[in-house]
């Protein structure tokens, strides 16, 4: 069946990096637009960062512009995000979805399938 099964959290410090990882099965991304989204404790879920996978195109929130980095690898049916300089209040469980569209457009409404989400917590 179609999984979207995101990876790579955990514990960071201040200023550390993490990379994320959103695998695929059952279906291939060339046709998807793939988000990420994340939601903090006692905050409604928000938009990271959002790849068209067939062209490569990419989106992201003003609050993580040049600092994080969301890239695919086709041939794995693999979308990344790495994140760089990270701080307390991103602390969050991450989410991946995807959306049937070829553009880098992520509404979160519009997402159709949704992996379980993966937490990463910035921490001293």
């Amino acid at each position: 069946q179609l999984q979207l099964v995101e990876s790579g959290g955990g514990l960071v410090q201040p200023g550390g990096s993490l990379r994320l990882s959103c695998a695929a099965s059952g279906f291939t991304l060339d046709d998807y637009v793939i988000g990420w989204f994340r939601q903090a404790p006692g905050k409604e879920r928000e938009g990271v960062s959002c790849i068209s996978v067939n062209s490569g195109s990419t989106n992201y929130a003003d609050s993580v512009k040049g600092r994080f980095t969301i890239s695919r690898d086709n041939a794995r049916n693999t979308v990344y995000l790495q994140m760089n300089s990270l701080k307390y209040e991103e602390t969050a469980v991450y989410y991946c979805a995807a959306r049937r569209f070829r553009l880098a457009s992520c509404p979160p409404d519009g997402m159709n399938y949704w992996g379980k989400g993966t937490l990463v917590t910035v921490s001293s």
